[in-house]
This record gives C-alpha cells, structure tokens and sequence, in this order.
C-alpha cells in the first residue's frame, strides 16, 4: 500500500485534530489522557474573554472608586480650611473696638477729627504747674484713666476709672456772629460713666455726653486735686 504525502495547506485541512500551537518538553500530553479537540479549546478561550472583560471593568471600577475618593478628601480638606477664624482680624478688632486686648469703652464718631489748632493741658496742683504741658493736638482723641496698656493721659489717682473719659475732637458746624454756619474742629469731653465723675469748672457733667471744651477750661477726675486747663499756642495767660 502506497502511501501519498500532502502536499501544502491539505495536510493541516486533512488532520483537523492537530493542535498549531508549540508545547515545551514537560507539556507534552500524556498519551494515556484525552485530550480536548481544537474546538473545546476555541469553546473555554470564547468563555474565558467575558472573564478577562469583567476583570478590566473591575481594575476600572477601582480606578473610580479611587478617584472619587481622593475627591472626597480634597473636599473634606478645603471645608477644613474654608472654617471660619475666631482669632481677630484688623477688621474684626476694628469692629470690637479692642486695643492691646482691652475693649474700650467708646468708639470715635463719624465726624472725629485730628485738630488745626495747637491744644495743650497745663497740669496745676494747690495751684502750681506741674513740669511740661501735655500736647494734645496730634491725634483725634485722647483717652484719661488708669488703665496703662490704653491711656493716652495716665490718671493715677485711686478715684479715677480704668477708662474714665475721652478728649475728643469733631468736625461740627458753627454759627458765625453774621448768622452763617461754618464748619470748625472743636474738642469736646465725654465721662465714661466713671464711678467718681468728670467736672468742668468745678461742674459734674453727665456721663455718655459730649461737653464742648473752650479756651481756659478745666478739667477734673474723680478726686483728684489736679486740674487740666486748657490752653492752645495762641492763648493769653
């Protein structure tokens, strides 16, 4: 019996059982075990690739899931630093009126003013001065009493408040002799509602009002013995 051998492709399409990819040395079938037919193979490789999809979504499903949660730790840290300050700020401290970390007890009015003339407070005792004048001209106001950190005129005495009162100078209209209003910078005092009061010339005012202050004023605190007259560069003594 003669036996042909194939010639081209008609041996492959003649042994359709032939398996077209190599196997190592240790891979080799065991003649005693049944092997699957090229068909079974394609059958578990077309059941293996919704496998290898589903993994890909799951890898893409974690990639998400990832994602999402840095966004959400973004989001938890920006509202941790949107969280409001309760340290005072320039504005704040403005509002609440605090200096050095006292509160004070007044706030200036709208038509607060530094003054154009030159004021001073000559400082008498059982009728002597006391050293140099105080200048009162270079701010818009002043505050006496005993509290140190924010007492622009220190007031010793023991019967003198921590905040006992406020020089304050304002921008208000005058009426002329002729009846016409001009507008002029004028200082005025204000008590704090001191527990000893404020006197002009030896007169008690009323607390939490503005006195308008003239030329050879003077002033006293609780019970103090000193006076504060008030003079500017130009006065006649």
């Amino acid at each position: 019996m003669m036996v042909v051998r194939p010639e081209g492709n008609q041996g492959m399409n003649a042994l359709p059982h032939r398996k077209t990819v190599d196997i190592e040395a240790d891979e080799a079938p065991d003649p005693q075990v049944e092997h699957p037919s090229p068909a079974g193979h394609l059958e578990r490789c077309m059941v293996a690739k919704p496998r290898a999809t589903e993994n890909l979504r799951s890898d893409d499903d974690d990639s998400i899931a990832k994602m999402k949660a840095a966004e959400d730790a973004l989001k938890v840290k920006d509202k941790a630093q949107q969280k409001p300050s309760f340290e005072l700020s320039g504005k704040l401290a403005e509002e609440t009126n605090r200096v050095r970390g006292v509160t004070l007890l007044f706030n200036e009015p709208p038509d607060a003013r530094k003054p154009d003339i030159r004021w001073r407070l000559y400082v008498f005792k059982a009728g002597e001065v006391l050293n140099e004048p105080l200048y009162i001209h270079r701010q818009s106001c002043y505050l006496f009493g005993r509290e140190r950190r924010v007492a622009d005129i220190p007031t010793d005495h023991p019967s003198c408040s921590k905040q006992h009162a406020v020089l304050q100078y304002r921008l208000v209209e005058i009426e002329q002799p002729d009846g016409l209003m001009s507008k002029q910078i004028r200082p005025y005092i204000m008590d704090l509602g001191s527990t000893n009061g404020t006197f002009i010339n030896d007169n008690k005012v009323e607390p939490q009002r503005y006195y308008e202050l003239f030329e050879k004023d003077t002033i006293k605190f609780g019970n103090s013995s000193r006076e504060y007259v008030m003079l500017h560069e130009n006065s006649v003594t």
